[in-house]
């Protein structure tokens, strides 16, 4: 692993809840460290992490974030897991290379958790909590006509069909049920394909970042980029119908707007561990248009510069 350099930041300013504490331990095997102290895929310590950080599917796009950032104090990679912390504009903050899928996003939310949650030195849950700002930048396909490439579009709620969440106890608090029932009703959706849970993005964070630049809808985080997607190679679709469903779904005013792969897990274990999730995606594709643009760079740098400029 790269020897970290310049460590030298002061403290995160954290913000922090009390409850009634009843010290929880971790033993090895639940909470596995590397030889350093560090969490073992992040290869983080506590210190290397700033309150408030972005998550990126593509570890590359880390180097480009990174580009944005003064007093950069280190760069460490992992696996597909890349981590830089710097200063922009004098802000603290992390910028994280998740990879894709939910999957993923379980691991990394899981350790930057315990990274400020739990003392790793005596394997014990802290009775003061540090709550994070967990902001995910990355692509997306559009599902309606309107969502052209190049658009910004935020996830005010994700609908997870990867499943993620069912396997956490407190799931049904922080889903919205009602959502989840319309869903499969509207969908004709058969248990084959697994629970799909919807939950909301941070409202505090929706308010802080999404502006009138910006679409806001509901997205769908498939649990694969082909089937689960709607996408059709060289197996047939079990649900052929589903992007044409997904299309004219509509609920309360919401309207499935995208697809992507993270931001369920993204907001879902945010609001399970207490920390503040959201999604923001620039529109790559417009799958019912069959409209692609491959050079999204810029666009994507805009964006970056956009949330940058709103933390």
């Amino acid at each position: 692993m790269p020897t970290p350099t310049c460590v030298t930041a002061s403290p995160n300013p954290v913000t922090k809840t009390t409850r009634n504490f009843k010290m929880k331990s971790f033993p090895d095997s639940e909470l596995i460290l590397n030889a350093d102290g560090s969490v073992f895929h992040l290869h983080l310590l506590p210190n290397q992490i700033a309150e408030t950080i972005l998550l990126v599917g593509d570890p590359g796009r880390v180097d480009i974030i990174a580009t944005f950032l003064s007093d950069v104090e280190f760069r460490i990679a992992n696996r597909e897991f890349v981590t830089v912390t710097g200063k922009y504009k004098g802000k603290r903050l992390s910028v994280v290379g998740t990879g894709i899928g939910t999957d993923n996003i379980d691991i990394v939310i899981n350790e930057l958790d315990a990274l400020v949650n739990i003392d790793l030195a005596t394997r014990t849950e802290k009775a003061v909590k540090t709550s994070l700002n967990l902001i995910r930048i990355g692509t997306c396909g559009g599902m309606q006509p309107d969502l052209i490439p190049g658009t910004f579009l935020l996830s005010e709620k994700s609908i997870g069909f990867d499943g993620l969440l069912n396997f956490y106890a407190g799931r049904d608090a922080v889903c919205d049920l009602e959502f989840e029932r319309e869903f499969r009703t509207q969908m004709n959706w058969t248990d084959s394909l697994g629970h799909p849970y919807v939950i909301s993005a941070s409202s505090e964070l929706i308010e802080r970042i999404g502006r009138d630049d910006m679409e806001h809808g509901v997205t769908i985080s498939a649990n694969g980029f082909y089937g689960p997607q709607g996408r059709e190679l060289r197996i047939p679709l079990a649900k052929p119908d589903m992007n044409a469903l997904l299309e004219n779904f509509s609920y309360k005013g919401y309207r499935i707007t995208n697809y992507e792969m993270e931001s369920s897990a993204v907001a879902g274990l945010s609001a399970l561990l207490g920390h503040r999730g959201m999604t923001v995606c620039v529109v790559i594709a417009n799958r019912l248009a069959k409209q692609v643009t491959p050079n999204y760079q810029v666009a994507m740098e805009d964006l970056i510069e956009t949330v940058l400029e709103r933390l």
